[in-house]
């Protein structure tokens, strides 16, 4: 008899469906958001990306290069009782006076809205300088970083290798590591400097798996078999940016955002 109810129940928890997070969901749909974001959910699936790295309202998350805060005024909210969000990136305090000028912008954007980001954490994190102060050794649950990559890559590889291993420290040992990017097709030459803005989804692992990451999964929700990858002006020609202005709008609107690899890595 106990081996049938073991039996069952095993059996009810592999068929159970996964259960919604009604928190991330509200989040998501929160007046804290800009409408000129919330236009953008068809391409970037916020859901199912924040979703399919695991993320939970307990987490301590780091989002570095925030950039003006897409993915901010999702995690703010939904982390704010429970976890805890550290935008990892231009601060106020910086020796450059121009990533000092972007910290101020973030920061205010901030201050905007006490409760929905008032309890949002900035950490340094400045690759060009050489910057990473963010979050103590093994203390991160999550890192999630979304069409930063590339940035990381103008140099050679030797920035990327300081990012990730400033990423690898700051979590803890079962820690994830989420990354969004521009996707390159494995036929297409990946330049040294990355300049249309695309890379190889194999790169990002290699470099990954070498600082010492596993991963752990691949998901294709970002996914966009319209984009070849090809445009003048790199990815910036595709929406949002639309680099080259009114030249072959209607056509690069018709493509949409771009294709993006969305990989979920773990720290052994």
């Amino acid at each position: 008899m106990k081996r049938i109810l073991a039996a069952a129940m095993l059996a009810a928890t592999c068929s159970a469906p996964a259960l919604a997070d009604d928190a991330l969901k509200a989040a998501i749909g929160g007046s804290q958001r800009s409408p000129e974001n919330v236009k953008r959910d068809v391409y970037r699936h916020p859901y199912e990306t924040l979703t399919f790295f695991g993320i939970r309202p307990d987490m301590t998350v780091v989002e570095l290069s925030p950039g003006a805060g897409w993915y901010t005024e999702i995690l703010a909210p939904y982390l704010r009782e429970r976890g805890q969000l550290i935008a990892a990136g231009a601060t106020p305090e910086s020796k450059a006076a121009n990533v000092a000028r972007a910290g101020e912008r973030f920061k205010q954007k901030l201050d905007g809205n006490p409760a929905a980001f008032g309890k949002v954490r900035l950490g340094a994190f400045e690759p060009a300088n050489g910057v990473f102060n963010y979050a103590p050794k093994n203390s991160a649950d999550m890192v999630l970083t979304f069409r930063n990559v590339h940035n990381w890559t103008e140099e050679g590889d030797g920035r990327l290798k300081a990012v990730l291993k400033s990423v690898y420290d700051a979590l803890k040992p079962g820690g994830v590591f989420g990354v969004v990017d521009h996707r390159l097709p494995a036929a297409k030459t990946q330049d040294a400097t990355t300049s249309s803005g695309y890379v190889h989804e194999a790169y990002v692992i290699r470099m990954a798996e070498a600082a010492g990451f596993k991963l752990a999964a691949k998901s294709e929700v970002n996914a966009n078999p319209r984009d070849t990858a090809d445009h003048k002006g790199g990815v910036w020609a595709l929406p949002p940016t639309y680099a080259n202005k009114e030249v072959d709008r209607e056509r690069y609107a018709a493509i949409g955002e771009s294709d993006r690899m969305t990989l979920k890595f773990v720290k052994p």
